[in-house]
């Protein structure tokens, strides 16, 4: 039998299809070393076992598979019917039992890689919409699942740390945070400075910001709201070097 490629040849394209099958490895990695016990334990996420985590991930490979589809056909076929419909589906998710939970994060990752390599080039950009209501082309859908797959495999909590995420998914993510802080308004007099990488986000005007600076990983871990260290602040409301929780994102 002759091996099935992409049909995209667009070499930014390819490269963030691997990533993003490279996190879905990854993530499958630190899935496979829990045990069904484990599965029960809490994750990194408030109110969130390991079990909702898994859930998720599986149900968003369908749901981005539906946005691949309607990219392919023309056909609508919306993620989810309403957020409440997405929220239902994880908790009934999470009762399922562990070999069919696991089944579920395998099958629908095959369904949605199989949708992603038989779009044609050209369907890549039509416009689907995501559940936020944005309108973006196919392409979008590389990094929605690339996102959700390495953050996370951190929130599993079973041994991966923000460092194992590619640098590229890091800046990336830090851009789509900062972003919907600046979109939303809640950047005012906030500066965040990655030290390893020479960057800078948020709001420069205030002549005595609060300044959130350290390396890559840890400033993206902070961003995100999975935890404080390797970060420091400086400026209004860092009293005693308490470094700030950063504001929502999502």
């Amino acid at each position: 039998m002759v091996a099935r490629h992409d049909q995209t040849t667009d070499p930014e394209l390819q490269a963030a299809l691997l990533q993003a099958r490279r996190g879905t490895a990854f993530f499958a990695r630190k899935l496979s070393e829990l045990s069904d016990a484990e599965l029960d334990g809490g994750s990194l996420l408030p109110g969130w076992r390991r079990r909702h985590i898994t859930a998720h991930i599986g149900y968003n490979a369908r749901a981005i598979a539906r946005l691949v589809e309607w990219a392919a056909t023309g056909v609508e076929t919306p993620m989810y019917p309403s957020a409440e419909v997405r929220d239902h589906e994880i908790n009934f998710g999470t009762t399922l039992s562990p070999i069919a939970l696991r089944h579920l994060f395998d099958h629908s990752a095959v369904h949605l890689n199989v949708e992603w390599r038989d779009l044609p080039e050209d369907a890549w950009h039509h416009k689907v919409r995501t559940i936020q209501g944005r309108e973006v082309p196919a392409t979008e859908t590389v990094w929605m699942r690339s996102r959700e797959v390495w953050m996370h495999a951190v929130d599993l909590d079973n041994g991966a740390v923000f460092r194992d995420i590619p640098v590229p998914v890091l800046e990336r993510l830090l851009q789509d945070i900062t972003g919907a802080w600046k979109t939303r308004g809640t950047d005012a007099g906030l500066i965040v400075k990655v030290t390893d990488r020479g960057l800078t986000f948020g709001d420069t005007t205030p002549a005595s910001p609060t300044v959130v600076s350290g390396p890559l990983a840890a400033v993206v871990e902070w961003a995100a709201g999975r935890g404080r260290g390797g970060v420091t602040a400086t400026g209004p409301g860092t009293s005693n070097g308490m470094v700030p929780a950063a504001p929502k994102w999502i």
